[in-house]
């Protein structure tokens, strides 16, 4: 394309690309594609799930990787319970109740009722749903509810039932006095916080239960049986622990392809690639495995509530349809099937459609069978005298504070952990943080249609194909005083959160606020600019693209990684482009865009870092600081085990030796000065190190989260080897 000297010549497309015809916002319809994209890959995923025998101890390994359950437990030391008179809390028959606390990690202790029979035959560990307590499940309290009799009815058959207490639902404790309170449940809140460090709620609670293991394993049979959130965490256990010899897993076994529309404190990192509930119960076979298909509470969206931050994920559970329940069995069964053990496994429907209690007697009498307790389930159980009332809530706090605790220890330590492991290996990290889609090569077919046109460029607004669904687009500014055959470098302007790509050229105040038009005044400069569109708006929409990427070892950055691979493509088949001169340049998302993208696309050739540089791990996890994310309503933020992997410093040795820059404001509230400095200074100790530190640069400026344009300016002209305007 020669270059445009007046108004009258320009356009209406650009030459090679066909007319943009889109009538919706681009952004909309690239939001809806990545979705409709994440289901197709869900669906593949569980038609390409396998389990072999061979391979199941390394499967093993792997769940335990992405539940979090890889610390070392110090129960394994321990041989059981110390129970004396000042533990008891009730008494029934044959049976004492006592209240008990024991040791699973360092620093960290579960805590529940223990059923001691007169003569133990065997040991189970009942686990209530999350908003049950064991005083609940054990009859104690709520004593008209059917299922709270299953833990004494263990019991009086002479099982030592321990009862471990789940962190709640309850927002009681979610948040920080000196910061703020929010409505999110206690397991998302913690979720928040273990995820970011390789650690997880589901996995903490899984070591709970493997710690009654520990302690018994040995002397005596031990079942597992769980209602809810607790029969999660049963087939979860009984699949990691060959030890667990019966589960019954109560209300909860289903298809897991839609577990994006559960609460996110059920997200798990790669689940699906392996490990839908028929692949952890093929993991159980050929040991006894009874599924229950029973009415469950529903769990809806976290209500609002008065003086506290709303900023819960949407997220919801309820009763799973007898349909879903019986494919994934069918399917469960099959690996029982092929391991000579098809009656290993049983499904009891209670009620008339599984929407009966939890618990039902044929169920349970199944379970136990297996332990060798032949159960009654119509005796009637002896009166139960209760002694004292545990304070269900104060146990809460103090497990929930353990916990964090423990998770902030090992946040003040990741850095350790990285430093003694760290590799600049650009494909392992691209793989471990963000997840490749591995995506063939797919034309762009370029779509374009002149959006702006003044007297010094024309905008063109951009659309290109990635794969079917996939799509970039952008906004493509050219200056009008580009000669024919000539070259110019590009800067890529990229916008931040719930902002388009005209934000970063408009002067209309909002956007200009932040983006200060960086676009146009770049592009009056004399670079050639674009402005891609990430798909980082529309609140929900796009969250739920993390939502259902996570399960897959995706992520939102996955598909923007993609995007970008072909907007570089096509930006360089250009002929007003200079390919080894295209950088990046991003503010707020765009300047986490720097610190994601860049890093494994060599296309682009010098980064800027704008208001988001920082020690980003203990931004996102730290659970008393106003600027944490812990506390606000981007859910999808926290990535999994980036403190392990690779911090900011770590991802921009992966830019260099390309230069490298950083730009901050002393009053943005997100990113805390000091933070910013103390990371940058390792990168700049790196580049030093190469002997290239003038390539590495930092702007502190006083302003709040904006574009400066200063020092950065200066920066791109002088790495892109383009002058400076003489004014």
């Amino acid at each position: 394309m020669l270059g445009f000297g007046s108004l009258d010549c320009v356009p209406a497309q650009l030459p090679g690309t066909t007319s943009l015809e889109v009538e919706r916002p681009v952004h909309e319809v690239m939001v809806e594609g990545i979705n409709r994209y994440c289901l197709r890959l869900i669906e593949e995923a569980r038609k390409e799930r396998k389990l072999e025998p061979a391979n199941i101890e390394e499967k093993r390994e792997r769940f335990r990787r992405i539940i979090g359950a890889v610390d070392r437990r110090v129960s394994e030391r321990l041989r059981g319970f110390e129970l004396n008179a000042g533990s008891v809390v009730a008494r029934a028959g044959g049976v004492t109740v006592h209240a008990s606390r024991w040791p699973v990690l360092d620093g960290v202790t579960a805590e529940g009722l223990v059923l001691m029979p007169d003569a133990i035959r065997a040991v189970v560990v009942a686990l209530p749903d999350a908003d049950q307590t064991p005083e609940m499940l054990c009859g104690l309290v709520d004593a008209k509810s059917q299922n709270t009799f299953l833990a004494r009815r263990l019991a009086e058959a002479g099982c030592l039932v321990v009862v471990p207490a789940l962190i709640s639902r309850s927002s009681k404790y979610s948040g920080h006095p000196e910061v703020r309170f929010t409505n999110q449940p206690h397991r998302e809140y913690l979720y928040r916080q273990a995820f970011e460090v390789g650690r997880h709620p589901i996995g903490f609670e899984v070591q709970k239960v493997l710690a009654i293991v520990d302690m018994f394993a040995s002397k005596s049979p031990v079942g597992v049986v769980g209602v809810g959130e607790g029969a999660l965490l049963a087939l979860y256990s009984a699949a990691l622990d060959k030890r667990v010899k019966s589960p019954l897993v109560s209300g909860y076994f289903n298809e897991r392809e839609s577990v994006w529309k559960e609460p996110v404190y059920r997200n798990v990192w790669r689940l699906l690639t392996e490990f839908g509930d028929a692949e952890l119960a093929g993991m159980i076979a050929p040991r006894r495995l009874v599924i229950e298909a029973c009415g469950v509470e529903t769990v809806e969206q976290a209500a609002e509530i008065e003086g506290r931050r709303s900023s819960a994920a949407p997220g919801r559970i309820e009763t799973c349809s007898l349909d879903s329940v019986k494919a994934e069995y069918q399917r469960a069964a099959g690996y029982f099937r092929r391991q000579g053990k098809p009656d290993q496994i049983t499904l009891v429907v209670s009620g008339d459609d599984g929407r009966g209690i939890a618990g039902s007697a044929a169920a349970v009498a199944s379970f136990a069978s297996e332990l060798g307790i032949d159960l009654d389930s119509t005796a009637e159980l002896p009166e139960l005298r209760t002694e004292r009332a545990p304070d269900p809530e104060e146990r809460e706090r103090r497990q929930l504070d353990e916990l964090q605790k423990y998770v902030q220890r090992l946040l003040e330590q990741c850095d350790q952990v990285r430093s003694a492991r760290w590799k600049s290996d650009r494909d392992q990290v691209h793989e471990e943080l963000i997840g490749r889609l591995r995506l063939n090569p797919h034309p762009p077919n370029p779509k374009t249609r002149l959006v702006i046109e003044n007297d010094s460029y024309q905008a063109y607004e951009v659309v290109l194909d990635v794969a079917p669904d996939l799509i970039a687009s952008g906004i493509l500014l050219l200056p009008r005083d580009l000669k024919a055959g000539e070259k110019r470098p590009v800067v890529v302007c990229q916008h931040g959160l719930e902002r388009t790509s005209m934000d970063t050229i408009s002067l209309e105040p909002r956007a200009h606020r932040s983006y200060k038009s960086f676009a146009d005044r770049l592009c009056r400069r004399g670079f050639v600019v674009y402005a891609p569109q990430n798909p980082h708006i529309g609140g929900d929409k796009f969250r739920s693209i993390q939502r259902k990427a996570n399960p897959l070892g995706l992520s939102l950055f996955s598909f923007i990684i993609e995007q970008h691979q072909q907007t570089l493509a096509w930006l360089s088949s250009l002929p007003q482009v200079d390919a080894d001169r295209i950088a990046f340049y991003g503010l707020s998302y765009g300047g986490k865009t720097a610190m994601r993208v860049p890093p494994f696309l060599d296309g682009y050739c010098l980064t800027i870092c704008s208001g988001d540089f920082t020690d980003w791990p203990h931004t996102i996890a730290n659970n008393s600081k106003p600027y944490s994310y812990v506390f606000t309503g981007e859910y999808e933020i926290p990535e999994w085990n980036l403190g392990h992997v690779a911090n900011y410093a770590e991802l921009a040795t992966l830019i260099s030796p390309r230069p490298f820059m950083v730009e901050a404001g002393r009053r943005d509230r997100g990113q805390p000065v000091d933070l910013v400095t103390s990371e940058f200074a390792k990168v700049r100790r790196h580049y030093d190190k190469l002997g290239i530190g003038d390539r590495a640069e930092i702007e502190i400026f006083d302003g709040p989260h904006t574009i400066n344009g200063q020092g950065t300016f200066r920066f791109l002209h002088r790495h892109l080897n383009w002058p400076e305007p003489a004014n």
